[in-house]
């Protein structure tokens, strides 16, 4: 029979505590206190016996600050010392779990509340009931239809109803009610008088948090003047008491499979406890739980290549392998400038070598040369009918065309095939996914090559070392390859998503990195200069308007001036009582018209683009190209979309003028021209396809300006009598609600009250009814699949769409909306990609793909064939998609960036 809770998460500290103060104070006969240890151990067997689950974990809070403590210092600071007692049998107690096979999580920076949360939620998402072990009231907040909570030391369970029975609130009001009472044994904030019935009382009058903020003012008598003196904590109070769900773990809720108890250790334990019961227990030779069988990992057999015979040997498997991973050794990070220090290979699972070609460090034994190797292995690296796999292999690709070798063949990556699968795990880096799907420890570079300062480069590491984990590299990439391909497999329309849009972008990318950018640098010295004036000046006025001089960068001296100097308004407190700067408190002060905040504001922006742009930009010229050359990245943005950093250019302003000056600075080359094609309102278009509204489909069919289109539809106007403020506000409302704006969001932008706001977006979804049936459809899907995809099958999973917190679910049910129009406009630039790389490739043309921001790709063309070519960047762009509505797409021409917009 199937258990009813397949997963069971246990408080193990929570645990703790609790046999620490309800059971004798044990020791053995050596004095070492064994009370609490034993205690918890008859707890866990009781749970595992009665419950039989197929995956445990028992976590512990980690020693050391929390997340918690950076948003609160005084964050349980009220709580006296550990006692020494149950201190010591902490470390016990962890190696007596481990030995009792039991998966064990001891997670730093965060709490065992905010590691059950992520497990239950993750859980839930793959349909597993989930049974957290625990007494601690906060978990309740957790409770829904897949999470239950038990309290063994009393049997009892609560479940959504259980807890609306105690608390006097369901599940979902859990994180509120706790913020309104607070917690006097974590020193959290909250208002004073207001006890639990009250809370309770408050919360189903006006429905939520925010409403008892909103309706403060109605609550009489003492408690209600307290509520009134609280509102500044309580946003503190409930991030205090919210448990994170999306805690970054290299295991998921299926990767929490009992092994096999160590009875030897276990022995050894009992017997140092004097846990006669414990012991007795051992002649059991069902252990504690049952265990999957242990899976089969093949004999790691690596070979050092030194021989010219060895690495003829090595060239013939190569040769004969179906598919063989593939990785490079270097000497830095930076593509253009790394050096290749060896190579390696696998060819089967746990069969892999290294052939070192480039180890200087005194006493290196001699190397087959670099020439040599790359001479043999070019024909098999170039050939196209050679499959290889690799884990980001762009790197390896750049650095290989550095040496003169283009790599071909590229089947497979590990690291897209696990970005692919979940676009959502916070990593797809070998050693993260090679623990996550083999269970697999690999050599880190840091154990080979030291941390910091004194960190050396790889081809300074004896070989012996550098060898196991070169070698291991490659072996666990295939190994990771063999488990992850039949799980894309298995999704179809995944595994086609990778094979169409991300294997073929690889090469592209790379192409498009090793090419680069012309930078003026005399252009941005003289900009940096001018901010530099501006920034000073600045600094005078906030010093006249202060009326003193002060540090612009202080909060207390901000703090000083703002509010016993000037009086401004205090419009939110720190966690320690004090008004806040923060930025968005300036910019609610500047939008009140206080001049200093608006200055200030200004200033850091100023100072921040001349620190990351004018003042940077220069040094990252690459001194052989003359050019800058940025790093695109495929697996970090959930929705797909391409990210970029050293320099990031998805970041640069475009709307301010210093942003456009300094994409002044990035300039044509003499003779070329820059070109610049940007998709034209794409989300929307996307919107108008994926919803199917036949007013929107029809404006967008005849050509009109979409926004000017709207403001008539909402407004009952003919496109003429529409004004360039009501043009604005409809732009506003189109694009806010891609991104789920509410009305109180709209109401800020434009300046307008919420209840204008909210009339305004009430005719918007009358005029376009399919647009809210759409959004209606997207949310329930999602709730029900907990995901979402775009047009081309990617996946965006929503971990937190049937989450209790009203707000944490309004934001995935955001997400929800919004991921598949920027995942499909992110899909579609990237098919556009491919089929203009592959032209290029082909035909050759004078031009070079050089950029890739958002919605627009950016060519370097020259000047005279830029009449020829327009058409063909802009025909191979409005044809990767067939939509319900034409894609456009605006091509500028210039000699720089900013010329083509």
């Amino acid at each position: 029979m199937a258990a009813k809770y397949p997963l069971i998460l246990v408080d193990g500290s929570g645990y703790l505590f609790r046999a620490y103060h309800a059971l004798p104070k044990l020791t053995n006969s050596q004095g070492e206190p064994t009370g609490a240890l034993i205690g918890v151990l008859a707890m866990l067997r009781k749970l595992i016996e009665q419950h039989q689950p197929d995956f445990i974990g028992v976590v512990f809070d980690a020693a050391g600050p929390t997340f918690r403590d950076a948003l609160y210092p005084a964050y349980k600071a009220t709580r006296p010392p550990m006692p020494a007692d149950l201190r010591a049998q902490i470390a016990p107690l962890q190696e007596v779990i481990r030995a009792m096979g039991l998966p064990l999580l001891v997670i730093p920076g965060v709490e065992a509340d905010d590691v059950i949360g992520t497990l239950a939620t993750s859980a839930a998402a793959q349909g597993l009931r989930t049974l957290i072990s625990t007494a601690d009231k906060d978990m309740a907040q957790l409770v829904d239809d897949h999470v239950t909570l038990v309290n063994t030391m009393t049997d009892t369970l609560l479940d959504p109803d259980g807890v609306s029975a105690k608390f006097g609130v369901p599940p979902g009001l859990i994180v509120d009610y706790l913020s309104l009472v607070g917690d006097a044994a974590d020193n959290v904030p909250g208002v004073p008088k207001c006890g639990e019935k009250t809370a309770a009382k408050w919360l189903k009058e006006y429905g939520d948090l925010d409403g008892v903020v909103a309706n403060a003012g109605r609550i009489t008598g003492k408690v209600g003047e307290h509520l009134r003196a609280a509102l500044g904590q309580l946003p503190l109070a409930r991030q205090l008491t919210t448990i994170k769900r999306d805690v970054a773990l290299d295991l998921g809720p299926r990767d929490l499979i009992p092994a096999a108890p160590d009875t030897v250790a276990l022995r050894h334990w009992y017997e140092r406890l004097e846990a006669r019961r414990l012991l007795a227990t051992l002649d059991d030779a069902a252990g504690v739980l049952p265990t999957a069988p242990p899976a089969s990992r093949p004999a790691a057999d690596y070979d050092l290549v030194l021989t010219a015979d060895a690495f003829a040997d090595w060239v013939a498997r190569l040769e004969s392998a179906d598919l063989f991973a593939f990785d490079t050794e270097t000497t830095g990070l930076d593509y253009m400038s790394a050096d290749l220090v060896g190579v390696s290979f696998a060819v089967a699972a746990g069969r892999a070598a290294y052939v070192p070609v480039a180890h200087c460090y005194p006493g290196a034994p001699d190397q087959l040369s670099r020439a040599t190797v790359l001479a043999r292995l070019q024909p098999l690296l170039e050939d196209q009918s050679r499959a290889k796999v690799g884990q980001n292999l762009k790197y390896d690709m750049s650095v290989l065309a550095r040496h003169g070798v283009t790599l071909r063949g590229i089947a497979h990556d590990t690291m897209l095939e696990s970005y692919v699968l979940d676009s959502t795990a916070s990593r797809h880096d070998m050693d993260s996914l090679a623990k996550k799907y083999l269970d697999y420890d690999t050599v880190h570079f840091e154990d080979i090559a030291g941390k910091g300062a004194k960190q050396i480069t790889f081809d300074q590491v004896p070989l012996e070392p550098a060898a196991h984990y070169a070698a291991e590299d490659a072996d666990i990439t295939l190994r990771l390859h063999q488990s992850l391909w039949p799980r894309l497999q298995a999704t179809g329309r995944l595994a086609a998503l990778y094979q169409a849009f991300e294997m073929p972008l690889v090469p592209v990318l790379s192409r498009m990195e090793r090419t680069g950018v012309r930078i003026d640098p005399n252009l941005l010295a003289v900009q940096s200069g001018e901010l530099a004036q501006r920034i000073h000046d600045l600094e005078q006025q906030a010093y006249d308007t202060a009326g003193r001089r002060f540090n612009l960068g202080s909060p207390k001296q901000i703090g000083e001036i703002f509010f016993q100097e000037l009086g401004l308004p205090v419009l939110v407190k720190t966690p320690t009582g004090a008004p806040s700067t923060a930025e968005e408190v300036l910019a609610q002060l500047a939008d009140q018209g206080h001049a200093l905040p608006r200055l200030i504001l200004e200033h850091r922006g100023l100072s921040k683009l001349r620190s990351t742009y004018t003042d940077k930009l220069p040094k990252m010229i690459n001194p052989d190209t003359g050019r800058v050359h940025t790093s695109y990245h495929q697996a970090v943005a959930a929705t797909g979309r391409l990210s970029s950093s050293d320099p990031n250019l998805q970041n640069i302003p475009i709307r301010t003028e210093e942003g456009r000056r300094i994409r002044q600075a990035f300039v044509a080359a003499p003779g070329y021209r820059i070109l610049a094609a940007d998709y034209s309102q794409i989300e929307l278009r996307i919107m108008a396809h994926l919803s199917g509204d036949e007013r929107l489909l029809a404006a967008f069919a005849s050509g009109q300006d979409i926004h000017r289109a709207t403001a008539a539809e909402v407004l009952g106007l003919s496109p003429e009598a529409v004004t360039t403020e009501q043009r604005r506000s409809a732009k506003a409302i189109n694009f806010g609600l891609i991104y789920g704006m509410s009305a109180f969001g709209l109401a800020r932008q434009l300046g307008i009250d919420r209840g204008a706001a909210q009339e305004y977006v009430d005719r918007y979804f009358a005029r376009y009814p399919g647009v809210r049936a759409f959004m209606d459809r997207i949310r329930a899907q999602a709730r029900e699949d907990r995901y979402v995809e775009t047009l081309f099958g990617r996946r965006l999973y929503l971990t937190d769409i049937g989450h209790s917190n009203q707000a944490r679910r309004a934001a995935a049910e955001r997400t929800a909306i919004n991921a598949p129009m920027q995942g499909t406009a992110a899909d579609i630039i990237k098919r556009a990609m491919i089929s203009l790389d592959g032209w290029i490739e082909q035909e050759r043309p004078p031009v070079r793909m050089i950029m890739q921001v958002h919605d627009e790709l950016v060519f370097e063309v020259v000047a005279e064939a830029v009449d020829a070519v327009r058409g063909r960047i802009r025909g191979d762009m409005e044809r990767a998609a067939e939509l319900a509505v034409p894609l456009v797409v605006d091509l500028g021409v210039g000699a720089d960036w900013d010329q083509a917009h």
